[in-house]
Protein backbone atom coordinates (compact mmCIF):
# COMPACT_ATOMS: atom_id res chain seq x y z
CA UNK A 1 0.00 0.00 0.00
CA UNK A 2 0.83 3.63 0.58
CA UNK A 3 2.81 2.89 3.60
CA UNK A 4 4.71 -0.03 1.59
CA UNK A 5 5.89 2.66 -1.11
CA UNK A 6 6.24 5.63 1.48
CA UNK A 7 9.24 3.15 3.41
CA UNK A 8 10.37 1.75 -0.15
CA UNK A 9 11.12 5.41 -1.38
CA UNK A 10 12.41 5.96 2.21
CA UNK A 11 16.04 4.67 1.05
CA UNK A 12 16.28 6.37 -2.04
CA UNK A 13 15.93 9.41 0.48
CA UNK A 14 17.86 8.43 2.74
CA UNK A 15 21.05 7.80 0.14
CA UNK A 16 20.43 11.35 -1.61
CA UNK A 17 20.95 12.83 2.22
CA UNK A 18 23.92 10.92 2.79
CA UNK A 19 25.39 11.19 -0.46
CA UNK A 20 25.29 15.02 -0.40
CA UNK A 21 25.96 14.84 3.09
CA UNK A 22 29.01 13.15 2.04
CA UNK A 23 29.98 15.31 -0.92
CA UNK A 24 29.92 18.79 0.92
CA UNK A 25 32.46 16.73 3.31
CA UNK A 26 34.66 15.36 0.95
CA UNK A 27 34.83 19.30 -0.56
CA UNK A 28 35.35 20.69 3.42
CA UNK A 29 38.30 18.27 3.39
CA UNK A 30 39.70 19.18 -0.15
CA UNK A 31 39.38 22.83 0.91
CA UNK A 32 41.11 22.11 4.53
CA UNK A 33 44.49 21.48 2.22
CA UNK A 34 44.66 24.98 1.00
CA UNK A 35 43.03 27.02 3.82
CA UNK A 36 44.96 25.27 6.66
CA UNK A 37 47.59 22.63 5.63
CA UNK A 38 49.39 24.46 3.21
CA UNK A 39 49.79 27.85 5.01
CA UNK A 40 50.96 26.18 8.44
CA UNK A 41 53.26 24.09 6.38
CA UNK A 42 54.18 27.58 4.96
CA UNK A 43 54.78 29.04 8.45
CA UNK A 44 56.81 26.48 9.94
CA UNK A 45 59.23 26.28 7.14
CA UNK A 46 59.53 30.27 5.99
CA UNK A 47 58.77 31.46 10.04
CA UNK A 48 59.72 28.74 12.51
CA UNK A 49 62.66 27.10 10.40
CA UNK A 50 64.26 30.65 10.07
CA UNK A 51 64.14 30.85 13.56
CA UNK A 52 65.71 27.82 14.53
CA UNK A 53 68.65 29.17 11.96
CA UNK A 54 69.25 32.16 14.30
CA UNK A 55 69.15 30.27 17.40
CA UNK A 56 71.92 28.04 15.87
CA UNK A 57 74.31 31.10 14.91
CA UNK A 58 73.67 32.72 18.02
CA UNK A 59 74.35 29.45 19.95
CA UNK A 60 77.55 29.30 17.46
CA UNK A 61 78.31 32.97 18.72
CA UNK A 62 77.77 32.70 22.34
CA UNK A 63 80.42 29.87 22.47
CA UNK A 64 82.90 31.80 20.37
CA UNK A 65 82.29 34.76 22.36
CA UNK A 66 82.87 33.15 25.90
CA UNK A 67 85.80 31.17 24.32
CA UNK A 68 87.37 34.33 23.41
CA UNK A 69 86.97 36.81 26.66
CA UNK A 70 88.22 33.39 28.71
CA UNK A 71 91.53 33.45 26.77
CA UNK A 72 91.30 37.32 27.34
CA UNK A 73 91.31 36.98 30.92
CA UNK A 74 93.76 34.68 30.79
CA UNK A 75 96.62 36.67 29.43
CA UNK A 76 99.91 37.97 31.21
CA UNK A 77 99.84 41.90 32.51
CA UNK A 78 104.07 41.17 31.08
CA UNK A 79 102.94 41.05 27.39
CA UNK A 80 103.78 44.02 25.17
CA UNK A 81 101.51 46.99 26.11
CA UNK A 82 100.75 46.75 21.47
CA UNK A 83 99.80 43.44 22.16
CA UNK A 84 97.38 44.16 25.02
CA UNK A 85 95.86 46.63 22.49
CA UNK A 86 95.10 44.37 19.96
CA UNK A 87 93.72 41.94 22.39
CA UNK A 88 91.08 44.09 23.30
CA UNK A 89 90.34 45.22 19.83
CA UNK A 90 89.91 41.39 18.96
CA UNK A 91 87.73 40.85 22.00
CA UNK A 92 85.53 43.78 21.18
CA UNK A 93 85.22 42.97 17.30
CA UNK A 94 84.25 39.79 18.59
CA UNK A 95 81.56 41.39 21.07
CA UNK A 96 80.43 43.51 18.68
CA UNK A 97 79.80 40.68 15.90
CA UNK A 98 78.21 38.62 18.81
CA UNK A 99 75.61 42.01 19.97
CA UNK A 100 74.81 41.84 16.38
CA UNK A 101 73.84 38.19 16.27
CA UNK A 102 71.97 38.15 19.17
CA UNK A 103 70.01 41.16 18.06
CA UNK A 104 69.01 39.48 15.12
CA UNK A 105 67.96 36.34 16.83
CA UNK A 106 65.25 38.36 19.35
CA UNK A 107 64.42 40.26 16.57
CA UNK A 108 63.34 36.52 15.40
CA UNK A 109 61.65 35.10 17.80
CA UNK A 110 59.83 38.27 18.37
CA UNK A 111 58.65 38.08 14.37
CA UNK A 112 57.63 34.92 14.64
CA UNK A 113 55.47 35.83 17.39
CA UNK A 114 53.81 38.28 16.18
CA UNK A 115 53.43 36.80 12.90
CA UNK A 116 51.94 33.65 14.71
CA UNK A 117 48.89 35.84 15.87
CA UNK A 118 47.71 35.68 12.12
CA UNK A 119 49.57 33.58 9.82
CA UNK A 120 48.85 30.87 12.60
CA UNK A 121 45.38 31.93 13.87
CA UNK A 122 43.64 32.95 10.42
CA UNK A 123 44.72 29.58 8.56
CA UNK A 124 42.63 27.91 11.46
CA UNK A 125 39.86 30.43 11.30
CA UNK A 126 39.41 29.54 7.46
CA UNK A 127 38.82 25.72 8.50
CA UNK A 128 36.68 26.54 10.91
CA UNK A 129 34.45 28.37 8.58
CA UNK A 130 34.52 25.56 6.42
CA UNK A 131 33.81 23.67 8.85
CA UNK A 132 30.68 25.36 10.15
CA UNK A 133 29.50 25.85 6.48
CA UNK A 134 29.40 22.22 6.56
CA UNK A 135 27.64 22.24 9.47
CA UNK A 136 24.83 24.97 8.10
CA UNK A 137 24.51 22.47 4.49
CA UNK A 138 23.41 19.80 6.66
CA UNK A 139 20.88 22.27 9.00
CA UNK A 140 19.73 23.25 5.43
CA UNK A 141 19.27 19.49 3.99
CA UNK A 142 17.41 18.54 7.83
CA UNK A 143 14.91 21.68 6.37
CA UNK A 144 14.41 20.47 3.60
CA UNK A 145 14.05 16.51 4.70
CA UNK A 146 11.43 17.61 7.60
CA UNK A 147 8.41 17.20 5.62
CA UNK A 148 9.31 13.62 4.23
CA UNK A 149 10.26 12.66 7.96
CA UNK A 150 7.54 13.65 9.40
CA UNK A 151 5.37 11.68 6.48
CA UNK A 152 7.70 8.77 7.23
CA UNK A 153 7.14 8.69 11.00
CA UNK A 154 3.26 8.43 10.39
CA UNK A 155 3.97 6.03 8.02
CA UNK A 156 5.74 3.91 9.86
CA UNK A 157 3.36 4.13 13.14
CA UNK A 158 1.14 3.25 10.83
CA UNK A 159 2.66 -0.11 9.79
CA UNK A 160 3.37 -0.67 13.55
CA UNK A 161 -0.14 -0.33 14.37
CA UNK A 162 -1.26 -2.53 11.95
CA UNK A 163 1.34 -5.61 12.64
CA UNK A 164 0.18 -5.37 16.27
CA UNK A 165 -3.62 -5.58 15.45
CA UNK A 166 -2.93 -8.31 13.13
CA UNK A 167 -0.29 -10.46 14.93
CA UNK A 168 -2.87 -11.89 17.16
CA UNK A 169 -5.53 -12.86 14.41
CA UNK A 170 -2.22 -14.25 12.19
CA UNK A 171 -1.03 -16.21 15.45
CA UNK A 172 -4.94 -17.64 15.99
CA UNK A 173 -4.97 -18.25 12.13
CA UNK A 174 -1.60 -20.55 12.56
CA UNK A 175 -3.08 -22.64 15.37
CA UNK A 176 -5.99 -23.73 13.33
CA UNK A 177 -4.07 -24.49 10.71
CA UNK A 178 -1.61 -26.72 13.04
CA UNK A 179 -5.02 -28.14 14.82
CA UNK A 180 -6.88 -28.54 11.43
CA UNK A 181 -4.71 -28.54 8.25
CA UNK A 182 -7.09 -30.01 6.34
CA UNK A 183 -9.48 -26.94 6.50
CA UNK A 184 -6.96 -24.51 5.64
CA UNK A 185 -4.96 -26.10 2.61
CA UNK A 186 -3.65 -23.39 0.15
CA UNK A 187 -5.65 -23.02 -3.12
CA UNK A 188 -3.51 -24.75 -6.01
CA UNK A 189 -4.04 -24.75 -9.76
CA UNK A 190 -2.41 -28.62 -8.98
CA UNK A 191 -4.19 -31.58 -7.95
CA UNK A 192 -1.01 -32.71 -6.15
CA UNK A 193 2.01 -31.15 -5.34
CA UNK A 194 5.39 -32.02 -3.67
CA UNK A 195 8.85 -33.50 -3.19
CA UNK A 196 9.45 -37.16 -5.01
CA UNK A 197 12.43 -39.11 -5.73
CA UNK A 198 13.09 -39.76 -9.45
CA UNK A 199 15.03 -43.02 -10.20
CA UNK A 200 17.79 -41.87 -12.84
CA UNK A 201 19.97 -44.03 -14.59
CA UNK A 202 23.79 -43.86 -14.25
CA UNK A 203 27.01 -45.15 -16.13
CA UNK A 204 27.51 -46.83 -13.36
CA UNK A 205 23.98 -47.97 -11.80
CA UNK A 206 21.57 -45.81 -10.76
CA UNK A 207 20.73 -42.21 -8.50
CA UNK A 208 17.71 -41.17 -6.88
CA UNK A 209 17.19 -37.33 -7.52
CA UNK A 210 14.96 -34.98 -5.62
CA UNK A 211 12.33 -33.69 -8.01
CA UNK A 212 9.78 -31.23 -6.82
CA UNK A 213 6.45 -32.23 -8.88
CA UNK A 214 2.96 -30.99 -9.69
CA UNK A 215 0.30 -33.25 -10.97
CA UNK A 216 -2.50 -32.02 -13.00
CA UNK A 217 -5.81 -34.88 -13.18
CA UNK A 218 -7.48 -33.04 -16.10
CA UNK A 219 -4.85 -32.73 -18.32
CA UNK A 220 -2.81 -35.59 -17.01
CA UNK A 221 0.59 -33.91 -17.05
CA UNK A 222 3.44 -34.43 -14.37
CA UNK A 223 6.31 -31.49 -14.23
CA UNK A 224 9.23 -32.43 -12.61
CA UNK A 225 12.10 -30.12 -11.42
CA UNK A 226 15.49 -31.17 -10.37
CA UNK A 227 15.96 -29.42 -6.77
CA UNK A 228 19.05 -29.26 -5.45
CA UNK A 229 19.18 -29.28 -1.72
CA UNK A 230 22.46 -27.86 -0.68
CA UNK A 231 22.33 -25.06 -2.66
CA UNK A 232 18.12 -24.65 -1.64
CA UNK A 233 17.10 -24.12 -5.11
CA UNK A 234 16.21 -25.60 -8.68
CA UNK A 235 19.23 -27.92 -9.52
CA UNK A 236 18.44 -28.12 -13.68
CA UNK A 237 15.93 -27.92 -16.48
CA UNK A 238 11.98 -28.35 -15.88
CA UNK A 239 10.13 -31.94 -17.58
CA UNK A 240 6.94 -32.17 -18.62
CA UNK A 241 5.53 -35.64 -19.06
CA UNK A 242 1.69 -36.64 -20.09
CA UNK A 243 0.79 -39.24 -17.83
CA UNK A 244 -0.08 -42.86 -19.42
CA UNK A 245 -0.90 -45.38 -15.87
CA UNK A 246 0.79 -45.31 -12.71
CA UNK A 247 1.18 -48.12 -10.67
CA UNK A 248 2.75 -49.19 -7.13
CA UNK A 249 5.97 -50.98 -7.31
CA UNK A 250 6.04 -54.34 -5.37
CA UNK A 251 8.19 -53.92 -2.55
CA UNK A 252 10.14 -57.65 -3.30
CA UNK A 253 10.87 -55.75 -6.59
CA UNK A 254 12.79 -52.68 -5.36
CA UNK A 255 14.69 -52.52 -2.33
CA UNK A 256 13.54 -49.32 -1.50
CA UNK A 257 9.69 -48.92 0.32
CA UNK A 258 6.82 -46.50 -0.87
CA UNK A 259 7.92 -46.63 -4.68
CA UNK A 260 5.30 -46.11 -7.85
CA UNK A 261 6.35 -46.31 -11.38
CA UNK A 262 5.11 -43.82 -13.70
CA UNK A 263 4.66 -44.64 -17.83
CA UNK A 264 4.38 -41.41 -19.90
CA UNK A 265 3.08 -41.16 -23.30
CA UNK A 266 5.89 -39.34 -24.36
CA UNK A 267 8.40 -41.27 -23.79
CA UNK A 268 9.10 -44.88 -22.98
CA UNK A 269 11.26 -44.84 -20.21
CA UNK A 270 9.48 -45.95 -17.00
CA UNK A 271 10.16 -43.61 -13.91
CA UNK A 272 10.23 -44.89 -10.79
CA UNK A 273 8.68 -42.44 -8.03
CA UNK A 274 9.87 -42.85 -3.93
CA UNK A 275 8.38 -40.73 -1.84
CA UNK A 276 8.70 -39.84 1.74
CA UNK A 277 7.69 -39.78 4.91
CA UNK A 278 5.53 -43.28 3.94
CA UNK A 279 2.82 -45.17 2.79
CA UNK A 280 0.37 -43.01 3.35
CA UNK A 281 1.31 -40.30 1.30
CA UNK A 282 2.08 -42.88 -1.55
CA UNK A 283 -1.77 -43.59 -1.40
CA UNK A 284 -2.75 -39.92 -2.04
CA UNK A 285 -0.86 -39.57 -4.62
CA UNK A 286 -1.70 -42.85 -6.81
CA UNK A 287 -5.32 -42.08 -5.51
CA UNK A 288 -5.05 -38.56 -7.31
CA UNK A 289 -3.54 -40.33 -10.46
CA UNK A 290 -6.70 -42.60 -10.55
CA UNK A 291 -4.80 -45.91 -9.84
CA UNK A 292 -6.36 -47.56 -7.06
CA UNK A 293 -3.92 -50.19 -6.07
CA UNK A 294 -2.98 -49.52 -2.19
CA UNK A 295 -4.18 -51.46 0.93
CA UNK A 296 -3.81 -49.08 3.65
CA UNK A 297 -6.56 -47.50 5.37
CA UNK A 298 -9.01 -44.48 4.23
CA UNK A 299 -7.32 -41.70 3.22
CA UNK A 300 -9.80 -39.01 5.54
CA UNK A 301 -7.28 -40.52 8.60
CA UNK A 302 -4.00 -39.63 7.01
CA UNK A 303 -2.22 -36.22 7.10
CA UNK A 304 -2.81 -33.92 4.44
CA UNK A 305 0.62 -33.16 3.44
CA UNK A 306 2.07 -32.83 -0.01
CA UNK A 307 5.40 -32.39 0.30
CA UNK A 308 7.92 -35.12 1.00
Amino acid sequence: GADFCMQAKSLQEFATVLRNLEDERMRMIENAGEVLITPLEKFRKEQIGAAKDAKKKYDKETEKYCGVLEKHLNLSSKKKESQLQEADSQVDLVRQHFYEVSLEYVFKVQEVQERKMFEFVEPLLAFLQGLFTFYHHGYELAKDFSDFKTELTISIQNTRNRFEGTRSEVESLMRKMKENPEEHRNISPFTMEGYLYVQEKRHFGTSWVKHYCTYQRESKRITMVPFDQKSGGKGGEDEAVTLKSCIRRKTDSIEKRFCFDVEAVDRTQTLVYILKPGQGLQNIWLDQQQHVHYTQTSLGSLENSCYA
